[in-house]
């Protein structure tokens, strides 16, 4: 027997034995299972209530849970960690992430996982306290106001001027979008930033034009640049 057998031999050995109590395994998944639902909560409190999808939610717990499975069948056997990298590497997932912060917690479900799996519970605590004050922080510092969005519909082709000087005395910032004219009748994209209690006055004044049909105002709580 050669040393490289020898070494191969060692090897698998050392790794073939699974030194682990089913009752230290139900600890440790029901230690996953409690910061799965910890996340769940998370993402359900600080996720925007547009974005939100009760369905990758409790995705997010169940990966948790099968990622901690997981790194306990592979610490069990080398062979089967190699079989589990190559049978895991075909999988596809082709959902569109909608929410750039699903990708955060995506990434902290598994990471969970894979700490608890691991037996380091403390770190997974740590990593759910100042993960969740982190986000809490970010998501209450202010950004710049989003704009408004005004759609006006009008009889005539001469409306614009009046329009303008309405939305000029009302606003501190806007620009015109869109013009659509067609069968004498004009409708306009506006995107304003209305002055601080003026939406109400705005959208009165603008109505009470003559020659205007419609108008009505949208606002987003989308990201902005500033």
């Amino acid at each position: 027997m050669t040393f490289k057998d020898i070494f191969k031999k060692s090897f698998l050995e050392g790794f073939s034995r699974y030194d682990m109590s089913p009752v230290n395994i139900i600890i440790v998944m029901a230690i996953s299972s409690v910061f799965a639902l910890y996340i769940f909560l998370a993402y359900r409190l600080l996720t925007r209530k547009t974005f939100y999808s009760k369905t990758f939610n409790i995705s997010l717990a169940a990966v948790t849970v099968i990622t901690t499975a997981v790194i306990l069948t592979i610490q069990s056997s080398v062979v089967i960690s190699l079989g589990m990298v190559g049978a895991l590497s075909i999988v596809r997932f082709r959902t569109a992430v909608k929410e750039p912060m699903d990708l955060a917690f995506m990434f902290w479900a598994i990471s969970t996982g894979i700490i608890c799996g691991a037996g380091l519970a403390e770190i997974a605590c740590v990593l759910a306290f100042v993960l969740t004050i982190a986000l809490f922080v970010l998501d209450r510092i202010p950004v710049g106001k989003a704009p408004e969005i005004l759609m006006i519909s009008a009889e005539g082709y001469d409306a614009e001027e009046g329009i303008v000087a309405v939305v000029k005395k009302y606003s501190a910032y806007y620009t015109i979008k869109s013009r659509s004219l067609a069968n004498n009748r004009a409708d306009y994209v506006i995107e304003l930033r209305a002055k601080p209690n003026a939406d109400a006055s705005l959208i009165k004044e603008i109505s009470a034009i003559s020659s205007v049909s419609s108008s009505s105002m949208l606002r987003h709580d989308g990201e902005v640049t500033v």
